[in-house]
């Protein structure tokens, strides 16, 4: 068997043939092809046409590069004549539209960015990582775009810092597939808007059952305006977080007023404090007892933290509302300001809170693939601008598998 026949099998491309291949430079490896017969096709319509004339000076595709080589394909484009189209550039199968890349080199460049860095994946393209980050970017705008959000009944909402100096952005998630759906710079309520009025018809957005997130208000009064028919349901995870952090303000407080001798008895208290009751030792647990005689307003307010946690096993929501009345009452009679602000931003979710028992809707989910996200920007020591971020999330996490888009006679890996 010949190099060029070799060359044509491992190319696998339809139609055409390798003619001839040398090398160039100390580094690339070139490959020229040609059409078996005469006959194309029009890129707009697929229908054949007459061929009017072929382009004098060839076009290069870089392919996936072979043992540290970088692969070019060269190719001279004939121009055809379409019944409906007119004069237009025959369809190249191999690559997209005006791409310099091969789609057999796209499917390796997603799938190395979905585990590696970019800079990784660069240097096993045998190309900048800047100009991996451009490839990447209009690969993946390409791949999504025309994509909708289908099936929505269950979200969950939430931010994610994605630069210094408070750059935020906000996340929407679809809890039932475990896929982050859109992405929006900010966290304001504008923000949020616009996911509702411009990713989701008023049909979809009437058939969103539940909907999940943190006590945030803008979140909270977007949800309730466009989603009528949706069930809010604050998320565990952050009214835990917001008792802790009223917990520990207790704990400052405190701490500032004590006397240098009185501080003895308070240190190390902080990541004590947070701890689930369930899981401290018995030497943590006479630690905290003994506060009751050293700081006894400490000491009521990790009390109250730990009654709290009685909540969530409840089942019977009568129950449940029951309980909720008797320890915002006690935690307003203890005196403790910051738990009797704890107490007035429970009151104003109190039913919200308490769909928690109903459904058993957290944001557990979201959180994990949030840890994901913080993975991707951790990975990549941050990001400059929230398109290169939100491109690499689409792509670890995101509700489209955006490497399966490239036709899958092109997968290589």
């Amino acid at each position: 068997m010949t190099g060029s026949r070799l060359l044509s099998k491992l190319l696998r491309f339809k139609g055409f043939r390798v003619v001839s291949w040398w090398f160039e430079g100390r580094s690339s490896f070139v490959i020229a092809v040609k059409p078996h017969k005469n006959g194309c096709c029009c890129p707009e319509c697929g229908r054949r046409g007459k061929i009017v004339r072929t382009m004098p000076h060839p076009r290069r595709w870089r392919d996936i590069p072979v043992c540290g080589w970088t692969v070019w394909l060269l190719y001279h484009p004939r121009e055809i004549r379409c019944p409906t189209h007119g004069r237009v550039v025959e369809e190249i199968p191999w690559a997209e539209r005006f791409s310099r890349v091969t789609f057999r080199f796209e499917y390796a460049m997603l799938r190395y960015c979905q585990t590696m860095t970019q800079k990784a994946a660069a240097e096993l393209l045998c190309i900048s990582a800047s100009t991996l980050s451009d490839l990447l970017h209009r690969s993946i705008t390409r791949l999504r775009e025309g994509h909708r959000i289908r099936g929505l009944r269950t979200i969950g909402v939430d931010e994610i810092s994605y630069a210094k100096r408070h750059k935020y952005a906000t996340l929407v998630y679809d809890l039932d597939r475990s896929c982050v759906v859109w992405i929006g710079r900010g966290r304001a309520r504008k923000t949020i808007d616009r996911f509702f009025t411009e990713a989701l018809s008023p049909y979809q957005r009437s058939k969103i059952e539940w909907a999940c997130c943190d006590m945030s208000e803008a979140y909270i009064g977007a949800i309730q305006e466009h989603c009528p028919n949706a069930k809010l349901v604050l998320d565990r995870f952050h009214i835990v977080k917001a008792l802790n952090a009223a917990v520990d303000e207790v704990r400052k407080e405190q701490w500032r007023e004590a006397a240098p001798d009185e501080r003895q008895a308070m240190k190390g208290l902080r990541w004590l404090l947070y701890r689930h009751s369930s899981t401290r030792s018995k030497t943590e647990t006479r630690t905290l007892k003994a506060l009751e005689k050293a700081n006894y307003r400490i000491y009521r307010a990790r009390r109250l933290k730990d009654e709290f946690e009685q909540f969530w096993e409840y089942k019977a929501p009568w129950a449940a509302e029951r309980f909720l009345k008797s320890w915002t009452t006690s935690a307003l009679r203890s005196r403790l300001e910051p738990l009797r602000k704890f107490v007035k931003t429970l009151r104003q979710h109190f039913f919200g809170v308490l769909a928690f028992v109903n459904t058993r809707l957290t944001n557990a989910i979201a959180e994990g693939l949030n840890r994901i996200v913080r993975i991707i920007k951790n990975r990549a020591s941050g990001f400059r601008t929230l398109d290169a971020f939100s491109d690499m999330i689409f792509l670890t996490v995101g509700d489209l598998n955006i490497p399966e888009q490239i036709p899958k006679r092109f997968h290589t890996l």
